[in-house]
């Protein structure tokens, strides 16, 4: 926890604990004072995940990567305002209690720092301040061939400086697991972890990869195919959680959201995370393939009535931040597109002690994806748009590993960990249900 240390400390308080970070290139000072410096440049160099925080006499900066989220919220006292900064909803919530101060609060009152840019607020008086936004991370788009190994080769290289940065940061008689589906993303990562682990002389017996399956889910046949046919069956762990432990009530209440696609996926989530901690009380790093969907577009764009095949190839980082922080869209509350989402594989892993590592969800990888490109490669059309991911990371795992990885049909995490049937006991139809109970949660 982090006090402000100015003349009067009541006005500024961080519930962020720093050690979550994960920053490869520089101290959590040096990329505290990067964020303050008014130099985007600075600030787009800091390497890895993280939240910062720091407040310099009446201004009070933040940043973050899509990889942690980071909210606050600005209380009233009879002194004056009070700058509450913290990971969730309920922390701010709990900490106003312990000084009777809940009464001014609901959880739409609060803001989530949007990622990728630097926040700026004054911590004055009455009328609450606007923030001030300053992006620091605008890859230039389009910048690459039309030739898919090189795309391929550039994107899963991206990934594999990633990884190894984050395996180097790890203590080399820590075990790693990947959170695996033996879908393209989670395919990737772990190949690339594996390949990366020979490479630096490092045990691969130290790799695993879980895969959850609730009644017998798909998934778990698609994991015994991927690894099966790579000689590599010997890393793989299902993990068989029953149905009654999946709820998706107690995941309302970990990612304090109620988006339908985002609070499945941390429903199952949570319950592979608890089985983990249950089966593995030492265990401390996962690494998992959330963004990989994001950055190379394949989401069903009928889907989604808002969403054009234009709208998705014309916006820079649609997937990743929503509509922008400058639009009517744009979510104070929650921010947009992964930014608000990445919440569903960061939780349930914090929740649990773990350290969870997103490697697609990093701007150096993100930087790659937004260089392809996408509308020249498709001529707008959808199937051609959704067959790029499959093309481009297989090509680019081939060139970087040496694996031909298999590629399967795209399936959501939450719809192959359980049947069909199993999903649709355990999930109600419709987002309203979730938005009601997720409000009651903060009923007075």
């Amino acid at each position: 926890m982090n006090v402000s240390n100015t003349a009067t400390p009541t006005d500024f308080i961080s519930l962020l604990d720093d050690s979550n970070n994960v920053i490869f290139n520089m101290t959590s000072d040096e990329a505290a004072e990067a964020v303050i410096s008014g130099n985007t440049a600075r600030v787009r160099r800091i390497e890895g995940q993280f939240a910062i925080v720091k407040k310099v006499g009446q201004q009070v900066f933040l940043a973050r990567s899509i990889g942690r989220p980071m909210r606050y919220f600005l209380a009233k006292q009879v002194s004056g305002p009070l700058l509450i900064v913290a990971e969730r909803i309920d922390e701010i919530y709990n900490f106003l209690k312990g000084m009777d101060l809940h009464h001014q609060f609901h959880p739409s009152y609060t803001r989530m720092v949007p990622a990728h840019y630097v926040v700026r607020l004054e911590v004055i008086g009455c009328p609450d301040p606007n923030p001030v936004y300053t992006r620091f991370f605008e890859p230039k788009r389009n910048n690459l061939t039309h030739d898919l190994d090189e795309i391929g080769k550039a994107y899963i290289g991206a990934l594999a400086n990633e990884c190894q940065k984050w395996l180097i940061s790890i203590p080399e008689n820590e075990p790693v697991g990947v959170l695996f589906s033996g879908g393209i993303d989670s395919g990737s990562v772990f190949l690339v972890l594996y390949s990366l682990m020979l490479k630096l002389g490092m045990s691969p017996q130290r790799l695993k990869a879980f895969t959850l399956s609730v009644n017998n889910g798909p998934d778990a046949e698609q994991a015994h195919q991927f690894l099966d046919q790579l000689g590599l069956s010997l890393f793989l762990e299902v993990i068989d959680v029953p149905q009654s432990a999946v709820n998706y009530k107690e995941a309302i209440n970990v990612i304090e959201d109620y988006k339908s696609r985002d609070l499945e996926s941390a429903t199952m989530a949570l319950a592979l995370c608890k089985q983990l901690r249950s089966l593995y009380p030492e265990w401390k790093y996962l690494a998992d393939g959330d963004g990989g969907d994001e950055n190379l577009k394949d989401y069903p764009i009928a889907e989604n009535t808002e969403l054009t095949i234009r709208s998705v190839l014309n916006n820079m980082m649609l997937y990743q931040e929503g509509w922008g922080v400058d639009k009517i869209k744009h979510s104070l509350t929650y921010s947009g597109g992964q930014s608000r989402g990445h919440v569903r594989s960061y939780a349930p892993c914090r929740l649990h002690g773990f350290k969870g590592f997103s490697p697609y969800a990093l701007p150096n990888v993100i930087e790659v994806a937004e260089g392809i490109p996408f509308i020249q490669l498709t001529d707008w059309n959808e199937e051609s748009l959704y067959a790029l991911k499959g093309e481009i990371t297989s090509r680019g795992v081939k060139a970087i590993t040496g694996f031909d990885m298999p590629v399967f049909e795209k399936r959501r995490f939450q719809l192959g960990a359980a049947t069909e049937s199993t999903f649709k006991q355990i999930f109600p139809q419709g987002e309203a249900e979730y938005r009601a109970y997720f409000h009651s949660l903060y009923a007075r």
